[in-house]
């Protein structure tokens, strides 16, 4: 190694203890003597900046202890991105850095430095690829100082590190296995391309504008890929169990989706330690789980098409009715009411063979009407007790689950540590909002193996295999790169994913297409209408498998935080920004959803607003609709018809690309809730909401035909079906002929961005 080279590497190591690790060229080099570097603002050392001086330069710069990056000027508030997370999560891209994803995303740096020579740091040759100015790589610098410190190189275990192979490499190998810990191999080569998504429905480019007050880390435990196994195992068994109590004590199947919504609904009210099993309600009696299961006593009602069915129907009402009321204990009076309109309905039936489908239907709803209240009181009892036990298991689960985990951790923090956490509202102060951190430190995490089929990654841990489609495992790296501050080499990335697409698996069951309505996600185009007209840039409900901006609540704080996620929507309290809620279709979520955001409207001053979309269920009217039109936050209400719009399916993920979006069978309501200062600032003026409507014209065609249509789910407690059906069956037929004939109606590029959603239940 030359003189020259060798006196540059004393430099930059002298550098690198500074802490340095990138650097900037601008002006001429600043004597300490004469020129002493300008102290720097409370919000920039917040943000995580420091005043260094180089050695090797003899000047001062400027380090970022989070993000790495290094500047010779002072850094502006407002530039560099260090105000736009006070953690330093958005970094702006590194000019003259390599492309990566599409859809306008940030750049990733990348260097080719290669460390050779076994034990020498003589005979070590480093290589670094100078950046235009004002940088030098952060990644060279770093391997530098692995150089300095030990003689033998390590690989920082990263999709982008030069001479291990990428996450995203195509599986040219066949090793089988999985790839975790890739070794440098003894003639470096650069590292393949990253895979590229032919079609990306997110941009996670757009910062934040959204403020909230300083908060301290949360006291989640941390997720682990054994507790999960077993949480998952639990789960399935507990939706096991609801399935047998139905069919036992009602002799019905469980409504669909009911257990989802259950669980939806006990976690709005939950203040137990597991983020999915409640184990802290009140009342115990889930109103959700009793609404939807006695909806289905004595029979389920199905949707009506043709006379036949209708005839059908009112004869096994009739006699379920009968049989139930004949069997419980009921009181004289009932057990003669529903005896005598049940025989009477039969002996109609007998009689008149001409009747109409509208004739059965006006029958079945009177019936309903004379029955109804005797059946559900002698049900009652029988049905609060399936949601009584349902709800004492999963306490019970919960609590082995707590003792499992908590086994894991390596030294459990004291009940005094955990109080001394709690936030101090004096010293809390405004930063733009930041992923939610995790107080407690992350055990090691074990092994899990990765194999790529095709264009789908698969993870296994102990024979149990999830599987995400490449473009959002890239997606997955990305927001866990912008996000997590505890994993630079990337040891622990895919045991954190394995996590949450089991978490998320196990949310929603696996029956075909379940729980794909309850994450239902906007168009693209909408997303980015709402961003341009009303700077939106943040999701109430998402997921980080189906967000469209890297900021975003979840129902899952755990194992979520790691990719960007703020935390649970109803424990999110911003004080300013701009928002986009699109709930999971769960009455009680919505409903405490609405309080939640007239409470905040409420309290702030700051520009501040909300912008809902939510089903017009208006048979009856769903309370979170009728208070939010009754609301004095209400700037503007717009409704979108039904089978004109789509929305983007929940298993968007891992289904097929024609299985991707799926029609609306109801109108979607859009509600405009902001103050005075939001309304002054993003008012939903004509030409603003002409855009928004125009995001919503059809611009693909429709599916195939022959696909089934996924209907988006509908109200827990369904119309009567005498009263609509003449309307059902207008809306089948045009929804056939949608599906046969690809013109006839437009379709709105609506699921777009594999966005926000649902689910990630807040």
């Amino acid at each position: 190694m030359s003189n020259e080279s060798q006196a540059s590497l004393k430099g930059e190591a002298a550098m690198v203890h500074s802490p340095s690790a990138s650097a900037a060229s601008h002006g001429p080099p600043l004597s300490p003597s004469t020129a002493k570097p300008p102290e720097l603002p409370d919000e920039l050392i917040q943000a995580g900046w420091s005043k260094c001086w180089s050695r090797r330069e003899n000047r001062p710069y400027y380090f970022n202890r989070f993000t790495n990056q290094s500047l010779w000027e002072v850094p502006v508030l407002g530039q560099h991105d260090v105000i736009s997370d006070p953690l330093g999560l958005n970094a702006a891209p590194a000019e003259g850095a390599d492309g990566n994803l599409g859809n306008g995303q940030r750049k990733r740096r990348s260097s080719e430095e290669q460390v050779a020579g076994p034990n020498s740091l003589k005979r070590a040759k480093v290589s670094v690829v100078l950046l235009s100015p004002p940088r030098i790589s952060t990644t060279g610098v770093l391997l530098w100082h692995a150089c300095l410190i030990q003689a033998e190189p390590t690989t920082p275990i990263s999709p982008s590190t030069p001479g291990a192979k990428p996450w995203s490499a195509p599986p040219d190998d066949k090793q089988g296995a999985g790839v975790v810990a890739p070794t440098t191999p003894t003639t470096p080569s650069p590292a393949p391309a990253p895979y590229r998504p032919a079609i990306v429905y997110w941009d996670l480019d757009i910062q934040t504008n959204a403020v909230i007050r300083e908060h301290p880390p949360a006291k989640h435990l941390p997720p682990h890929p054994e507790i999960e196994l077993q949480r998952a195992q639990l789960v399935t068994k507990l939706r096991q169990h609801y399935h047998e109590l139905c069919h036992q004590r009602e002799g019905i199947d469980p409504p669909r989706e009911s257990f989802n919504r259950w669980l939806l609904e006990r976690k709005v009210l939950d203040k137990g330690l597991d983020p999915m099993l409640p184990s802290d309600c009140e009342p115990v009696i889930s109103p959700s789980m009793f609404r939807e299961v006695m909806n289905d006593i004595p029979i389920r009602l199905s949707r009506i098409k043709y006379k036949e069915e209708a005839r059908k129907l009112l004869f096994k009402y009739a006699e379920a009715a009968k049989k139930m009321i004949d069997s419980r204990n009921a009181s004289p009076e009932s057990r003669k009411v529903v005896k005598w309109n049940a025989e009477d309905t039969m002996s109609w039936l007998r009689r008149d063979h001409s009747a109409s489908k509208e004739d059965y239907m006006d029958r079945l709803e009177h019936l309903r009407q004379q029955c109804g209240p005797h059946v559900t009181a002698v049900a009652k009892d029988s049905v609060e007790g399936i949601c009584s036990k349902i709800y004492q298991l999963s306490s019970e689960y919960c609590r082995r689950l707590q003792h499992t985990h908590l086994s894991l951790l390596q030294d459990p923090p004291t009940d005094a540590s955990s109080s001394s956490s709690s936030p101090s509202p004096s010293s809390s102060r405004l930063v733009y909002c930041y992923p939610l951190r995790l107080a407690r430190p992350s055990p090691p995490l074990p092994r899990v193996e990765l194999h790529f089929e095709n264009d789908v990654a698969c993870l296994r841990f102990r024979g149990e295999m999830v599987k995400v489609n490449r473009g959002h495992f890239s997606k997955l790296e990305l927001l866990y790169r912008y996000s997590c501050i505890d994993d630079s080499r990337f040891e622990k990335f895919l045991s954190r994913v394995w996590c949450l697409l089991k978490r998320y698996q196990v949310m929603f069951g696996s029956s075909a297409n379940e729980g794909t309505g309850l994450q239902g996600a906007l168009p693209v185009s909408v997303f980015e209408a709402l961003n341009r007209q009303f700077g939106v840039s943040f999701e109430c409900f998402a997921s980080p498998l189906n967000c469209y901006y890297k900021q975003f609540c979840s129902a899952f704080p755990d194992t979520d935080c790691y990719f960007g996620s703020r935390g649970p929507f109803l424990s999110f309290c911003p004080v300013s920004g701009s928002f986009e809620a699109n709930p999971p279709f769960c009455e009680e979520l919505m409903d405490a959803m609405v309080t939640h955001f007239e409470d905040l409207l409420e309290q702030s001053s700051e520009p501040l607003s909300f912008i809902v979309f939510i089903p017009e269920w208006r048979d009856p009217v769903t309370p979170a609709l009728g208070r939010m039109e009754g609301s004095r936050f209400l700037r503007h209400q717009m409704s979108v018809p039904a089978y004109e719009h789509e929305y983007r399916s929940g298993s968007q993920h891992i289904c097929k690309r024609e299985e991707m979006y799926y029609r609306a069978v109801h109108g979607t309501a859009v509600l405009f809730l902001q103050n005075a200062a939001g309304f002054a600032k993003w008012a939903p003026t004509p030409e603003r909401l002409a855009e928004l409507t125009a995001s919503y014209r059809p611009s693909r065609s429709a599916p195939a035909a022959g696909a089934p249509p996924l209907a988006s789910p509908g109200p827990a407690h369904p119309p009567p079906a005498d009263r609509d059906s003449s309307a059902l069956n207008k809306s089948a037929d045009r929804m056939t002929s949608a599906l046969v004939s690809p013109g006839s109606h437009d379709k709105n590029n609506n699921g777009g961005g594999s966005p926000q959603d649902k689910m990630a239940t807040g």
